[in-house]
């Protein structure tokens, strides 16, 4: 599992040095998700959206999917 925050800027900071803040989230993999190599997915939890990943690639600018938790709670009903 990746222990290192994804750092990101905030959508309310601007380009001009003033008043920059920099948010984070904490990444952790799938429960279902497997030691070996397969295929794993690691997710990250924000007030209003879920971010999905690959959990093999965790190059910057790496592939990530954004939904909202209703969305998120509705595709793990689904597959269950």
């Amino acid at each position: 599992m990746n222990t290192e925050l994804a750092w990101f800027k905030s959508s309310y900071s601007n380009n001009e040095g003033e008043a920059c803040v920099e948010v984070a989230y904490d990444w952790f993999k799938s429960s279902y998700s497997d030691n070996e190599g397969g295929a794993c997915l690691e997710i990250a939890t924000t007030a209003h959206t879920v971010h999905i990943r690959d959990s093999k690639d965790h190059r910057p600018g790496a592939p990530t999917l954004a939904v909202t938790p209703t969305t998120w709670s509705e595709f793990l009903r689904t597959v269950r």
